[in-house]
């Protein structure tokens, strides 16, 4: 009975690994085409500037073969994907660049030293760099879809429901974010992946799994409470329906060292940046956050960097003033006197 029911699920997976496949190359050739079309509005792909480490500047400097393409991947270097390559390429530099976590540029360095580091003279240390970081999103995002298709079986118990929700997936209308150089491929295949073992009861792989997707985001970390909700389902069963009160302790201690565990990237990846930008400076030359009683770097960047920027009064004036300018001030000066008295 169960061989009658894995050949069923093996065919619907290898549907689900062909038609990510498909819409991986659907979307990458709608962004090759709309390129060609339109210019992109973020030109910020061509700064490069020299490493501020000097271990980081002893880069390959031989004549590159194939240019035009080195630069044509370049070009699509936009956006966060600015960053998370020059974190692969340079290292931390910036406090502002503390805002990506690390797992993403991590595997941009390792495939580009790696397997593709033969292309190094053929198109670019950059160019590789960042070819490396689609490559490692859009397999993350095909097996994504596979974790997708195996816990929605589970879930809703119905397996053709499971397929058609994997389908919508892999076609979703947030599907750009999936194959650029950004992080949601990968806590996507890491949290959907934990779950997935969580639920099939290899809790400690959960764990991992889990852990690493706090490396990828910070809100890997709500991935915890997963963990916490079975703890508590465990305990309840153990002192009400088993009446073994030493099991519910044993149960709670584990199940809160699991969740530890899925907190230390994070914390350890704080540490990280507090010896690099507040060990060593006096108070007077210490940042802000470096002076808190838990001093959280990720928080205040978002905060300092982010957050202040898109909505301080300044912004909003200045967003006020191009809207007046680009529109006839007759239909917007009255709604803009009442907002600022």
């Amino acid at each position: 009975m169960s061989k009658t029911l894995e050949s069923p699920r093996n065919h619907q997976t290898l549907k689900i690994i062909k038609s990510a496949i498909t819409s991986r190359l659907l979307l990458l050739s709608l962004i090759l085409l709309w390129r060609t079309l339109i210019d992109p509005y973020d030109t910020s792909s061509p700064l490069d500037p020299n490493c501020l480490s000097t271990d980081h500047q002893q880069q390959e400097r031989h004549v590159i073969q194939f240019p035009r393409i080195g630069s044509a991947i370049e070009d699509s270097i936009v956006w966060d994907s600015v960053y998370f390559v020059r974190i692969a390429q340079c290292g931390y530099e910036y406090e502002q660049t503390y805002a990506f976590l690390p797992l993403l540029p991590a595997c941009v360095v390792l495939l580009s030293r790696t397997v593709l580091v033969p292309l190094v003279s053929v198109i670019g240390h950059r160019a590789v760099l960042a070819l490396a970081g689609y490559l490692v999103n859009n397999v993350a995002f095909v097996l994504a879809a596979v974790y997708f298709y195996r816990v929605s079986v589970i879930i809703l118990k119905d397996p053709e429901a499971a397929f058609q929700a994997s389908i919508l997936f892999c076609f979703n209308p947030a599907s750009i974010f999936y194959s650029s150089i950004y992080t949601e491929s990968l806590y996507a295949l890491l949290s959907l992946g934990g779950l997935y073992y969580l639920i099939s009861g290899a809790s400690n792989v959960a764990v991992l799994w889990f852990a690493l997707s706090g490396c990828a985001r910070s809100n890997g970390v709500l991935n915890a409470g997963y963990l916490c909700f079975q703890t508590m389902h465990q305990a309840y069963d153990a002192v009400f329906l088993q009446k073994r009160a030493h099991l519910a302790v044993k149960v709670l201690i584990v199940g809160a060292l699991r969740c530890i565990c899925i907190f230390i990237p994070f914390i350890a990846y704080q540490a990280y940046g507090y010896y690099n930008i507040c060990h060593g400076h006096s108070l007077d030359e210490m940042r802000p956050w470096c002076k808190a009683k838990i001093p959280l770097l990720y928080s205040y960047i978002q905060s300092h960097y982010w957050f202040l920027e898109i909505f301080s009064v300044e912004a909003v004036a200045k967003l006020s003033t191009c809207i007046s300018n680009i529109i006839s001030g007759s239909l917007l000066r009255s709604p803009l006197r009442e907002v600022t008295t």
